[in-house]
C-alpha cells in the first residue's frame, strides 16, 4: 500500500507543486558549500548515519563528504545509533551542550534535525562559539516552529504524535525524542546568536515534502498548502529552516 501511495503522492506533486523536494537535499548541498577539503570538522548528534537513509546514494554521498576534511569527528549522546555508524571512524559519546573539546579546535560544526531538540541553545551556542576557530560556521538544519507541520506536532499529546510518525513516516517509538524548539525561530537565532558572539550568515526558511502521504487524497491540500507557502509574505509558514552562524575574526 505504502508503494501505490507514493506513487499516486509523485504524480500529484509534479502537477500541484513542481521542483518540490525535501529540504534535506538543500542540507546536503550546504554541506558541500561549507566542507572545504582540509578543515576540522564536528558533527553534533550525527547518529548512525550523517544523511538519511532513504536519500539516494546517501552513502556514497556521505563517503565523498567526509574524505573531505582533515578530521571528521560525530557526537551524539544515544550510544545505541553510535553502535550503528559503520561510515565515522571518530566517534564520541557525549552531551553536545557540554563539548568535550578544547577552545578553538573546529572550523565547521553542522547539526541535522538535532536543534529542536535542545533544551538550553544558550549553553549550545556559547559551546559551540568556544570550540570554534576565529571565522569557524556553524551549520545547521532544523525544523521553524512556525511551519505548519511543528504547529500541528506541538498541538498533539505525546502518545499522538509517537503514532502519527509511526503511521505517517514509519519510524518506531524509539527513534522519536522529545522537542523544545527553542531556537527554531528566526527571531530566536538572530537574538541567541547575538548573544552568544555570533554573526548570522544564512538564515534560510525551506519547503520540504509534504508529510501526509499515507493519508491518500489528503495530500493534496498539503501539496495546495506547500504551493501557497510559495508566495512570500507566506514564507514564514514553511517548515524547514537552514542556518549559518559564524564567528567573527577579531581585529588584530
Amino acid at each position: 500500500m505504502r508503494k501505490y501511495l507514493h506513487r499516486f503522492y509523485n504524480a500529484l506533486q509534479r502537477a500541484l507543486a513542481p521542483g518540490l523536494r525535501n529540504s534535506q537535499f538543500a542540507y546536503k548541498e550546504a554541506l558541500v558549500a561549507h566542507s572545504r577539503p582540509g578543515i576540522v570538522w564536528l558533527d553534533l548528534g550525527c547518529g548512525h548515519q550523517i544523511l538519511p537513509e532513504w536519500m539516494p546514494s546517501s552513502q556514497q554521498d556521505e563517503a565523498d563528504l567526509l574524505r573531505r576534511p582533515r578530521l571528521f569527528i560525530g557526537i551524539d549522546a544515544d550510544a545505541p545509533s553510535l553502535r550503528k555508524n559503520n561510515l565515522v571512524r571518530r566517534l564520541v559519546a557525549g552531551n553536545i551542550e557540554a563539548l568535550p573539546f578544547r577552545d578553538q579546535t573546529f572550523d565547521l560544526i553542522t547539526a541535522n534535525m538535532v536543534i529542536e531538540h535542545i533544551e538550553s541553545p544558550a549553553e549550545l551556542l556559547r559551546e559551540v562559539h568556544r570550540v570554534l576557530r576565529a571565522g569557524g560556521e556553524f551549520l545547521f538544519h532544523t525544523p521553524n516552529s512556525q511551519g505548519y507541520t511543528t504547529l500541528t506536532a506541538r498541538a498533539l499529546p505525546q502518545r499522538a504524535k509517537i503514532w502519527f510518525v509511526h503511521f505517517l513516516q514509519g519510524r518506531e517509538e524509539g527513534d522519536v525524542f522529545p522537542t523544545f524548539y527553542r531556537l527554531n525561530s528566526p527571531a530566536a537565532i538572530e537574538s541567541l546568536a547575538l548573544q552568544s558572539g555570533f554573526e548570522v550568515d544564512r538564515l534560510s526558511l525551506e519547503e520540504s515534502s509534504a508529510q501526509t502521504v499515507m493519508l491518500g487524497p489528503l495530500v493534496i491540500l498539503e501539496l495546495l498548502l506547500i504551493r501557497a507557502l510559495r508566495w512570500d509574505f507566506l514564507r514564514r509558514f514553511r517548515t524547514n529552516l537552514i542556518i549559518v552562524l559564524r564567528k567573527p575574526v577579531l581585529p588584530a
